[in-house]
């Protein structure tokens, strides 16, 4: 039998994205347990694939080590082109889900870990909560970023791409699924549409029940 992927995630984390290009894909994937946030032996364990001690990370079948989901979506959608999630090097919707792919993961998503972890970039307890705020609401501008840019009723218009993957995962994050409906109605409805696939319903349930 060959050697599955294996996926190292933890429940309500980015890992859920890759998850569900797995299960889009219907590839198999070994999923392991590894909270960064709660102690363990298993954090030994990530650091040693992962320094960062970050998940996701993807260790493909031959032992290479992936970090950076965006890059695992990519390698995903490419071994498995049939799904659409990402799209051809010819297909003219590949400029923009290429510039809202890395403004996803490396403005979007970048946030969370300084506003999850403030401590460990200033020590005063006012400036953690002013670093939170700010992040907040810098978070916020780029939702209305993207909303201005979603079409419908996937967010490239027709066909669904690893993007409505993202969208999906990310509107249980902070700011929540309410101030993504007042103020993002085609996001909420391209992640309502997400959660409703019923390849994808069981890893929504799993993180966020």
């Amino acid at each position: 039998m060959a050697t599955p992927y294996q996926l190292w995630s933890a429940k309500g984390s980015g890992g859920g994205i890759i998850e569900a290009a797995f299960a889009v894909a219907g590839a198999p994937v070994q999923v392991i347990d590894a909270p960064p946030w709660e102690e363990g032996p298993h954090l030994e364990q990530l650091r040693q694939i992962n320094p960062l001690g970050q998940v996701p990370v993807l260790v493909l079948p031959d032992g290479t080590v992936m970090t950076e989901s965006g890059a695992m979506v990519l390698l995903v959608g490419e071994r498995h082109p049939e799904t659409g999630l990402v799209p051809a090097a010819d297909d003219p919707r590949r400029p923009a889900f290429l510039r809202w792919l890395f403004f996803l993961t490396a403005s979007f998503y970048a946030t969370f870990r300084y506003d999850d972890y403030p401590e460990r970039w200033v020590a005063d307890a006012t400036a953690q909560d002013e670093l939170r705020n700010r992040i907040a609401e810098a978070r916020k501008d780029m939702l209305r970023q993207l909303e201005a840019a979603a079409a419908a009723p996937c967010f490239l218009g027709d066909g669904m791409t690893a993007l409505d993957l993202y969208i999906g995962m990310m509107n249980r994050w902070k700011p929540r699924t309410d101030w993504y409906a007042e103020n993002c109605p085609k996001l909420t409805a391209i992640a309502r549409r997400i959660e409703a696939d019923p390849r994808l319903t069981p890893i929504f349930e799993r993180h966020f029940s």
